[in-house]
Order: C-alpha cells, then sequence, then structure tokens
C-alpha cells in the first residue's frame, strides 16, 4: 500500500469518525426533545423526528465510508440533499407563518454545511485516489 494511500485512508477514517459522531450528538439532541425536555425555543415536531432519524442515519453513513470511500460518498451526497430538502422546508414553513423557530433554522443550515464539508472531503478523496 502505497504513502499516499495510507494518507487518504486515514483522513477517510477521520472523516467518518466526524460523522459518526455528529451523528451520535444529533440523534441524542433529537432524542431528548423527543423525550420532553425543554430547548427553549418553540419546537416543530416533525423536525425534531427528522432529525432524530438522521442522526442514525449519520451514524450509518461514517459506518459504511469507513469501509467504502465510493458508498460512503454517494450517502454523504444522499445526507447532504435531505438536508437541503429539509432546511427548504423549514424556511418555507417559516415563510408562512408555521411554528419555527430561528435557532431551527440556524441549526439545519449547520447540518447542512457540515454534510456539504463531509460530502466533498469525501469526493476529493476519491477523485486524489482514482476511485470511480
Amino acid at each position: 500500500m502505497g504513502e499516499g494511500r495510507v494518507e487518504r485512508t486515514q483522513v477517510r477514517r477521520l472523516l467518518s469518525v466526524v460523522a459518526i459522531g455528529f451523528g451520535l450528538v444529533t440523534a441524542a439532541a433529537g432524542g431528548s426533545v423527543l423525550v420532553g425536555r425543554d430547548p427553549g425555543y418553540v419546537v416543530y415536531r416533525p423536525l425534531v423526528i427528522f432529525n432524530s432519524l438522521m442522526g442514525l442515519v449519520y451514524c450509518g453513513t461514517g459506518i459504511v465510508a469507513w469501509r467504502s470511500l465510493l458508498r460512503g460518498r454517494i450517502l454523504a451526497g444522499a445526507v447532504l440533499a435531505l438536508n437541503l430538502a429539509a432546511l427548504a422546508a423549514v424556511i418555507f414553513v417559516a415563510l408562512v407563518g408555521g411554528a419555527v423557530a430561528l435557532d431551527s433554522v440556524r441549526a439545519m443550515v449547520f447540518r447542512s454545511v457540515v454534510w456539504l464539508a463531509l460530502f466533498l472531503s469525501y469526493w476529493w478523496l476519491a477523485r486524489a485516489g482514482q476511485v470511480r
């Protein structure tokens, strides 16, 4: 195994740990709200359920990416697309007067940015290693 390949594997695994850790934090935060913790702002329940489930998906994506760069990249792209769709939906609900806190919009922006960074990193690693 070449030195560059070892370094790419280490970076991929670090990114995977980030994805898994982010997933655990997301699932725990959402789950705690679902069981009654008051976050201090209006809760849009469909978003909390979505984020709680996505936390588990984040963990699964990180596990898959640990083992396969190609599959991890595909799943990271899918997670990014789902987060962007949820962000668009939350913004729409907020604009039509729905009970969505600004903190919820900010959190979805943050999640989307994290997954954009993960997707682009996996894409770059695949390109650097010529994985198709």
